[in-house]
C-alpha cells in the first residue's frame, strides 16, 4: 500500500509460534503449526475466534475452547451420529450448518481432523 500503511483486513500467515504462547487453547497449537509454514494458509481472527483459512476459505477455528472444522456432510455425520461432534449453530437459533461440526473433546485427533478439513476445503490442484 502507498506509504507502507498496511491493509488492515489482510490476515497473517500462520503464526509459527504457538496457541499456548497466545493465549490460546493449548490443544490447537498443533493444528496451528501444522499450517504455519503452508503459503495458502493464513490465520486470524473470524466470527470472534481463532481460525485457519486456505486460499481465504476457512477450513478450521477454535470457538469457547471446542475445534469447529468445514467437512464433508457425509463425515459431520458420521462425527455426530458417533458422540464425537455436534453440528455448529453459529448463531445459537437452532440454523444448523451441514458441513460444519464441533468437536470438543479429543478424538478424533485434532491434527487428523483439520488436515481433512483442509484438503477438503482447499479441493483438488
Amino acid at each position: 500500500m502507498p506509504g507502507g500503511t498496511r491493509d488492515p483486513r489482510r490476515t497473517r500467515r500462520a503464526p509459527s509460534r504457538s496457541s499456548a504462547e497466545s493465549g490460546e487453547d493449548p490443544r490447537f497449537a498443533p493444528v496451528i503449526e501444522a499450517f504455519a509454514r503452508d503459503r495458502r494458509v493464513t490465520s486470524g481472527r473470524m466470527m470472534a475466534s481463532l481460525g485457519l483459512k486456505v486460499d481465504g476459505k476457512i477450513f478450521a477455528m477454535l470457538v469457547r475452547g471446542s475445534l469447529v472444522v468445514k467437512l464433508p456432510r457425509e463425515r459431520v455425520t458420521e462425527l455426530v451420529s458417533s458422540g464425537r461432534g455436534h453440528q455448529f449453530d453459529p448463531r445459537g437459533d437452532g440454523r444448523l450448518m451441514k458441513e460444519w461440526v464441533v468437536l470438543e473433546g479429543t478424538e478424533p485427533p485434532w491434527l487428523e481432523v483439520a488436515r481433512d478439513a483442509y484438503r477438503f476445503v482447499a479441493g483438488p490442484r
